[in-house]
């Protein structure tokens, strides 16, 4: 069965008060590599089947989602679906489910999109003269690459049939010395890989290798940093998948004014910074509309086909949106908000690259990426985490040497309202994340002061 007709099955089914399903048809192919070869390739496909249900008991509409991959027992699915619906309390995210149809909803008849090995047919032999490079340097090289296709189909009880192509791909590269003692990173997000260039990734890896080759012990504190936009890009998107306004509402998330309510309209960022989503930005396309799976604070399952406009989250530097499902938007008389699959941060005004900001400092660190980014404080979204794959000295515009790891103590909220400078905003990948978000556009950030609390031996 296709996915389509899947989904009418699904909805011929019902016997119930709504229905929504979807289907996920994806295709991916990789690469994988270590010192300086090729170790895999492959190429797969799978089917995710997401059936919920409606039931009105009486007391209020409950719901019940079950989910299948392959090709099920359609009619069995659906009488799942219904009775974990009957078993369920009143869902107090309730409202009626979508009907208006989105701007951009697809072709509901044509075949699902796919992927191949063949999106690599550029890719792999320019990573094969990077080995043969890296080898020349006495360095090796691992990684991998991914291309992923996903075609989801969603149909409603209302009557709506929408469509969605989404590629999704991405390139990490890792430069390490013979014995391991040196390690740097290189990564970047693309929808096809038409715009990966091996050869800028590869110069990136050996100009931060060559960097490390003089080692510099410093001690934790506070110290004037440049974020490198895959750095921001993590932090940011932390941010973003907190901005519930519900819990701003009710006090709960760093997005609540402390007299209370929540701070929209409030000057967070020191310098004109927007943080905005849109379907159709360029080079970071995704869904024009939500599909979703469970309720959250996040996004309600009564709001499946809901349009998702582009939106700006900050704006000049003011917090102008947060994320509101419908059901909550209808409580608070406020419009409702739905989060997007990409998140774009950028300074209208500036002018300056990430090349220029490193020669204008007279003292600083170069972070490479963050990991094992953890809250410890949602009131002021406090994280910690760790530096990895490089930490770097500059000193009067130059880079003088490699620097141990730290861990850190960081809200993003925080930074924003710290940050002194930024730079035109680049295409990044974002190394914590990125097995969930990919599609991301950010600058360089200069904070004066952020805080490297404890040197850590991780390499």
């Amino acid at each position: 069965m296709t996915g389509q007709q899947i989904v009418e099955a699904a909805l011929a089914a019902s016997t119930v008060d709504g229905q929504v399903t979807y289907v996920v048809d994806s295709s991916e192919a990789n690469l994988r590599w270590a010192s300086n070869s090729l170790t895999t390739n492959g190429a797969m496909r799978s089917r995710q089947v997401v059936v919920i249900s409606f039931v009105d008991g009486g007391a209020g509409m409950a719901t019940g989602t079950v989910a299948r991959t392959g090709t099920p027992d359609v009619a069995a699915l659906v009488a799942a679906s219904e009775q974990a619906a009957r078993d369920a309390g009143p869902a107090e995210d309730a409202v009626p489910l979508v009907s208006d149809v989105p701007p951009g909803s697809g072709d509901w008849d044509a075949e699902p999109a796919s992927t191949s090995i063949e999106v690599f047919r550029d890719f792999a032999p320019a990573l094969g003269q990077a080995f043969g490079e890296a080898g020349a340097r006495d360095e090796l090289l691992f990684g991998f690459a991914e291309h992923q296709m996903s075609t989801t189909y969603l149909g409603t009880s209302t009557g709506l049939r929408l469509r969605h192509d989404q590629p999704t791909g991405r390139v990490e590269l890792n430069g390490k010395s013979r014995d391991f003692g040196r390690s740097v990173w290189a990564g970047v997000g693309t929808r096809d890989f038409s715009d990966v260039s091996v050869e800028a990734l590869a110069a990136d890896v050996q100009r931060k290798m060559a960097w490390s080759q003089r080692r510099v012990e410093l001690p934790a504190g506070r110290y004037e940093t440049l974020l490198p936009p895959s750095t921001v890009s993590d932090l940011m998107i932390y941010a973003y998948w907190t901005m519930e306004a519900r819990d701003a509402d009710e006090g709960r998330n760093v997005y609540a004014r402390a007299s209370g309510g929540n701070r929209i309209g409030e000057r967070i960022a020191a310098l004109p910074l927007t943080l905005r989503s849109d379907p159709n930005e360029p080079g970071l396309e995704c869904a024009p509309f939500q599909v979703v799976g469970g309720s959250s604070g996040m996004s309600s399952v009564f709001d499946n086909g809901m349009a998702t406009p582009a939106i700006d989250w900050i704006s000049g530097g003011t917090l102008t949106n947060l994320i509101r499902p419908r059901a909550w938007a209808l409580q608070q008389t406020a419009p409702a908000t739905a989060a997007l699959d990409n998140l774009v941060l950028e300074d209208p005004t500036s002018t300056v690259s990430t090349e220029e900001m490193i020669a204008s400092t007279e003292r600083g660190l170069l972070l490479t990426t963050l990991w094992y980014i953890r809250e410890v404080d949602p009131q002021s979204l406090l994280l910690t985490g760790l530096t990895r794959d490089g930490v770097f000295l500059v000193e009067d515009g130059e880079v003088t040497g490699a620097v141990n790891n730290f861990r850190f103590n960081e809200s993003p909220v925080s930074l924003l309202g710290r940050a002194t400078q930024a730079s035109r905003s680049e295409q990044t990948l974002p190394r914590e994340w990125n097995d969930w978000f990919t599609r991301a556009r950010m600058p360089m950030l200069r904070v004066p002061d952020f805080n490297m609390s404890s040197v850590s031996p991780a390499s």
